[in-house]
């Protein structure tokens, strides 16, 4: 079965690069013709791993395309994901599945409940990767994918493909716990960096203002029934903090480069989750308002 790649980001092309390198069959959508004409140009997807690059002439079609689609990967952000689903919902097979490889919270809900009855498979992913140029990848760390389905326990059987394929992966039957947790590290780290401008590394300079949010942040994993995610949270924020020291956040490079960031779907969606309980998160409100009064300063939506 052909696996379809929405989003040509860095994570859409590492995964499609590495399905097409076993052999699997893969096509990329691209929202319009211009954009195809732009990946033809290029010659397929490149893949930089360990410095070593590779080419994959993997095939490409717009979304408005009429071949019909089973498995999906939705690779693209967070903020584009619904619409981006919505542009080929009409090809989707009855029995289709989509993979989201969102981060943060709030757009699977939307996402799935546009495809229903589709089966969504959410997922939660520690692999680091860049883009320096359109369609190509830096593999910039090895890491974990969790996927898993609040709604049904079964694993698919193309987990397989994934492991044929060396994608380092889970299968969760707890996957919301995993996004949550996900989640909290991403409000603890990725507006601090933005706000210091440094590495993730940096902050270890800022050691009260982590502990204060990763406090905060515990408070409110704990008040949304998650009290699973919420433990040693700081523990886990500064051993991230350390082993990710010399990257730089993804919420910093788009800053760096001029890219809308999924602020709604990070710290926006914690503020918002510990308003509509009444929760007073004054160090979490303070940086997400910080962030947004930084974005604005540089004419990038905070939004």
């Amino acid at each position: 079965m052909t696996w379809h790649v929405l989003g040509a980001g860095s994570l859409g092309c590492l995964w499609a690069a590495r399905l097409a390198r076993a052999g699997l069959p893969v096509t990329l959508l691209m929202r319009n013709q211009q954009r195809l004409d732009a990946y033809l140009q290029a010659g397929g997807l490149s893949l930089i791993e360990n410095g070593q690059r590779s080419h994959y002439p993997v095939a490409a079609q717009t979304c408005d395309h009429s071949q019909p689609i089973s498995r999906l990967l939705v690779a693209c952000k967070a903020y584009d994901a619904e619409a981006a689903v919505a542009q080929i919902e009409s090809r989707l097979t009855a029995d289709a599945e989509l993979i989201l490889l969102q981060n943060g919270l709030g757009s699977q809900s939307g996402v799935s409940a546009r495809v229903a009855p589709a089966r969504c498979i959410l997922a939660s992913s520690t692999e680091g990767a860049f883009r320096q140029n359109d369609f190509e990848a830096v593999f910039a760390g090895q890491g974990q994918n969790w996927l898993g389905d609040p709604l049904e326990q079964t694993p698919p059987d193309w987990l397989s493909e994934l492991a044929a394929s060396g994608i380092a992966h889970s299968w969760s039957t707890d996957i919301n716990t995993r996004l949550w947790r996900k989640l909290a590290l991403n409000c603890a780290i990725n507006p601090l960096t933005v706000l210091h401008d440094c590495r993730n590394g940096g902050l270890e300079q800022y050691p009260q203002q982590v502990m204060a949010l990763c406090n905060e942040l515990s408070t409110l994993l704990t008040a949304c029934d998650q009290a699973d995610a919420a433990q040693d949270l700081h523990q886990q924020v500064l051993q991230v903090i350390r082993a990710t020291a010399q990257n730089y956040s993804s919420m910093h490079q788009d800053v760096s480069h001029g890219r809308r960031t999924e602020i709604s779907y990070i710290s926006g969606y914690a503020c918002t989750a510990a308003q509509r309980l009444n929760l007073a998160l004054p160090h979490l409100e303070a940086v997400h308002a910080q962030l947004v009064q930084a974005l604005e300063a540089r004419g990038l939506p905070s939004r």
